[in-house]
Formats: structure tokens, sequence, C-alpha cells
């Protein structure tokens, strides 16, 4: 991840974006919004396939192993829970 950009903030903030469709619409245009759906698929797969060899892995340790910060892990890992991937 580049330095000086928080992504934790920017995916929280995208994903909150996409629940409000007629607004993201307004401000984006779909090719950005499908760039960002496929990267976020990509980064929840890995965190999906590292998770399922260490079910007791800490978003500690995810972050480390996967190059987020804390709170990026912890908002994937809750997020997938919360969707019943893991």
């Amino acid at each position: 991840m580049g330095e000086g950009v928080d992504p934790t903030q920017m995916c929280q903030s995208l994903v909150d974006k996409v629940t409000q469709s007629k607004q993201l619409m307004s401000i984006s245009n779909s090719e950005v919004l499908v760039l960002f759906e496929d990267w976020l698929e990509e980064l929840e797969n890995e965190v999906i396939a590292v998770t399922r060899h260490n079910e007791n892995l800490t978003a500690e340790d995810l972050a480390k192993k996967l190059g987020l910060s804390f709170r990026g892990a912890d908002f994937l890992i809750s997020k997938l829970r919360r969707e019943g991937k893991m």
C-alpha cells in the first residue's frame, strides 16, 4: 500500500458510498466503481485465503501479513464475518 494513503479510510468511505448508489453515481463514473469492486474482491479473497489456514489470526497479524493498517484488516475481518464469508 502507498505511503501517506490510509486504505482503511479510503475503503470504508467508498463502501459507504456504494450503499448510497444514487449519490455515488452522481459523483463518480461506473468505471471507477468497477475498479474499486474488483480491488475489494481481490483483497477479500486474500483475507479469506490467509484466515482459512489460521482461523485464530488477529487483525494485527493479518495487517502485518498483507501490508494493511490495523484498521483496514479489522474492517475487512468484520465485513467478511458479517457477510458469512468467514
